[in-house]
């Protein structure tokens, strides 16, 4: 039941983070992705990579994961690199963001494949999706859309994943493809997962809060 509620706790909790802090640190922001981006990654590397290389072929497995690279570059066409914390603010913006959102919902979708009952992806997808929350309800807050705006693009981003999951578990048809779709995910974590560590560095200087957030990232992952 976890890797159906877990995606949803993420967005809840995401917003309520928002809600708090309103005035956004980017510190501490940066801080949280840091963390998420290595662990996202981690888990991708310990969990997902070893899976779908025993079932597929090696060079087919890496031509889908570079196919996810790039249906990542794409779906951030649309998004602006959402995904991994970047959303520009429109003060008194009108129009409904529905690129923003349609991308959103494609990565959330597409990332609910990812998690089986036997591996422990909803945790990273968990910590991945709580800071993305945080910064999309900032930028719905900060861009003064209605309350049913945002209801409408949380709630339905907070339950892509859980569908994706679904549809994973009970589609006979689909569940012929599900590594060949796990590489294609593979391939949109490490997108993300790598844009993040490399967008969380300050020109290329070292810096320790940073560094021990990535530590912890990849020493969890490997743990649990």
């Amino acid at each position: 039941m976890n890797k159906f509620l877990f995606p949803i706790l993420a967005v809840i909790l995401g917003f309520f983070l928002a809600t708090i802090a309103k005035k956004q640190k980017s510190w501490n922001t940066k801080l949280l992705l840091s963390f998420s981006g290595a662990f996202l990654l981690a888990l991708t590397l310990f969990e997902l990579l070893p899976e779908v290389y025993h079932h597929l072929a090696p060079k087919f497995t890496g031509v889908l994961i570079m196919c996810g690279i790039l249906l990542q570059i794409i779906l951030e066409l649309f998004s602006k690199g959402a995904e991994h914390g970047h959303v520009h603010i429109h003060k008194n913006e009108a129009t409904f963001p529905w690129l923003l959102f349609i991308s959103l919902c494609i990565h959330s979708f597409l990332e609910g494949f990812s998690i089986h009952d036997h591996n422990d992806m909803v945790y990273g997808v968990l910590v991945h999706k709580i800071p993305i929350a945080l910064i999309i309800t900032l930028f719905l807050i900060q861009s003064n859309y209605s309350k049913l705006q945002m209801a409408l693009f949380l709630g339905i981003f907070a339950l892509m994943t859980p569908l994706g999951t679904w549809i994973s578990h009970e589609s006979t048809a689909i569940a012929e493809y599900s590594h060949a779709i796990n590489a294609l995910v593979i391939g949109i974590f490490f997108h993300i997962s790598t844009t993040i560590l490399f967008e969380s560095s300050d020109g290329h200087k070292f810096n320790l809060s940073k560094f021990i957030a990535i530590v912890l990232g990849v020493g969890i992952a490997y743990l649990i």
